[in-house]
């Protein structure tokens, strides 16, 4: 007669079931990592600071973790509370990053400290997930049936013996336990090397921030699906099985998270319009003051290098409605100066050269992904090596229509040799020398743009100008920005540059017949100076506002004391804005 009350055997085995839970393992510390990924790229966006963000998420993380494990101790019942943290994680991720965004995407709200309690608020889901995630090697031990023998069983003898020899030369070594930890562990270790890996190399550049973390939500419930279908299915006798009310209200709660998350993934690019398409307006908005501009999103398309957005703005006490073009948190482009921004970068410099020597001036132009500096550059017959790392801004360049109406074609031009690539190793791996070396780069605005503020790229820089050569970089007013130039004209000499000469462009944004100071130049040489004569220019622009654009004039550089230049290796972050 057979016992009513007795619990049946796995029905795979001990062995299935161990790989089970090790495959669960593997999926939540997948999971897991990659949520404080998505967080750090979010605080990124937010409040710039690439490595300072990455680091401080890392470590509240780690932290969080071993409070996480420490507090676990005083868990009961391994597989319902596994249950428990996997439904909580599912909807914790998720909602951590929309709590981020959401935090981040009022700026006419106004209260005290606001900068400083909104920064420490964003910085919740990283200890919320940290502490969870740290619940999970303490039970997943519980869960883990002991062994015979170590992990290194599975992978043969000979191997075995390799690995255990190349250890006894180093260290002192003895038979392995059945304690179930090291495995566990090792399991949990390749599982968060593989979220890093995934994350970076496919979740984030092929979908982005906000269908990325839906996704590992969904992945985190279905493990927590996978884990309570398959506990259930280890019991014979129904009311043997772990469904106690809230075992098993835990168990609906991971099936309809599952649901929702599913359904949003499967309209992942409209849920990303609407959510991304939120915060980046109210982005743009943040660099007004309130009630000062309207923001019409017309695009938005994350390369692997940046975020490239299209809108329409109109702004308070000007006239009309105008187009822009976006990199990350910087303008690159207005309908109402792409004429005199490109005017500046490339006709006021060349007004330094004689009519007759054009076509014999090689050109180096540094970013310049929409074509624009190219088609004045094309004016003068000169030849152009174009060296930008973002090779699908420069597809943009060719195929969206908004840019292509101001390139004209520009990237056709036959006197054109364009490499995808970064300007560091180009110069690095080039022995040619520059009549004129153009900086039409992102502003510094990031960790990312360091190294393009650097002594070591000025330096090199430097290194390919002709004797004749000369820079030409478009740079921030010293005046709305203080500490920045200091650390920018400081790295500048440091990279052997000692003279420069500045200059304005205008516009008249708001229509009112009195033209502004716009875009603000520096020409940098470290040889013989040339003089500008702007009637040379090539262009419209430069003939109606020469009057007030020139006399262009040589300066010495100055510098500044107690400002460390910018370096590869040793970094000043004042020259990032907002740092």
């Amino acid at each position: 007669m057979s016992d009513t009350n007795a619990v049946r055997e796995p029905v795979f085995g001990v062995v299935t079931d161990r790989r089970v839970k090790l495959a669960l393992t593997f999926v939540v510390a997948f999971c897991s990592i990659a949520y404080e990924l998505v967080y750090s790229e979010l605080l990124t966006v937010f409040y710039g600071g690439t490595v300072v963000r990455y680091s401080v998420t890392i470590g509240l993380y780690m932290f969080s973790l071993g409070v996480g494990a420490v507090l676990s101790s005083q868990l009961g019942d391994a597989e319902s509370n596994f249950l428990r943290t996997e439904v909580y994680l599912a909807v914790a991720g998720p909602l951590g990053a929309g709590f981020v965004i959401a935090l981040n995407s009022f700026p006419g709200v106004v209260f005290p400290a606001k900068a400083t309690v909104t920064l420490a608020l964003s910085h919740l889901p990283i200890l919320v997930v940290g502490l969870l995630s740290g619940f999970e090697i303490p039970l997943l031990e519980s869960l883990v049936d002991e062994r015979d023998g170590s992990g290194l069983a599975l992978v043969g003898g000979l191997p075995r013996r390799a690995v255990v020899g190349t250890l006894s030369t180093l260290f002192t070594t003895e038979p392995a336990d059945n304690d179930p930890l090291s495995e566990v562990l090792g399991v949990d270790y390749l599982g968060s090397l593989a979220g890093t890996v995934v994350y970076a190399l496919v979740l984030y550049p092929d979908h982005g921030l906000v269908v990325s973390v839906l996704a590992l939500g969904l992945l985190n419930a279905l493990a927590a699906v996978t884990f309570a279908g398959w506990t259930l299915s280890r019991f014979t006798i129904p009311r043997a099985r772990p469904t106690g009310g809230r075992w098993r209200a835990v168990l609906l709660v991971g099936l309809l998270v599952s649901g929702s998350y599913a359904g949003l993934v499967a309209n992942g690019e409209t849920v990303d319009r609407v959510v991304t398409g939120s915060y980046v307006e109210d982005d743009i908005r943040a660099d007004y003051a309130p009630g000062q501009v309207e923001v019409d999103l017309r695009s938005y398309q994350t390369t692997a290098y940046q975020r490239v957005t299209v809108y329409d703005r109109t702004v308070a006490d000007r006239a009309g409605t105008e187009r822009c073009l976006r990199l990350d948190h910087a303008i690159q482009l207005c309908d109402s100066w792409v004429e005199s921004y490109h005017a500046g970068l490339v006709d006021v410099p060349l007004s330094a050269y004689g009519t007759e020597n054009y076509a014999d001036l090689d050109v180096l132009l540094i970013g310049g992904g929409d074509y624009i500096a190219v088609d004045n550059l094309r004016e003068y017959g000169v030849a152009v090596d174009q060296v930008d790392i973002d090779g699908e801004f420069l597809q943009m360049g060719r195929e969206r229509e908004y840019l292509r109406q101001f390139n004209d074609g520009a990237y056709r031009y036959d006197r054109l040799n364009t490499t995808v690539g970064d300007a560091f190793r180009f110069l690095r791996g080039s022995d040619r020398e520059y009549d004129l070396i153009l900086l039409d780069v992102p502003g510094a605005r990031s960790d990312d743009s360091l190294s393009l503020y650097s002594r070591e790229f000025y330096g090199l820089l430097s290194d390919h100008l002709t004797d004749r050569g000369v820079v030409v970089s478009w740079v921030y007013s010293k005046y709305s920005y203080p500490v920045h130039h200091r650390a920018y004209v400081n790295t500048v000499r440091a990279a052997g540059f000692d003279r420069f000469a500045p200059y304005y462009v205008y516009e008249d944004p708001d229509a009112d017949g009195d033209r502004e100071r716009a875009e603000k130049f520096y020409v940098l040489s470290d040889g013989p100076t040339p003089t500008f004569e702007l009637s040379r220019a090539r262009s419209p622009y430069v003939d109606r506002h020469s009057d007030r654009i020139g006399p262009v004039r040589w300066r010495p550089l100055v510098r500044y004391r107690g400002v460390d230049p910018n370096s590869v290796f040793d970094p000043n972050y004042d020259i990032v804005i907002g740092s």
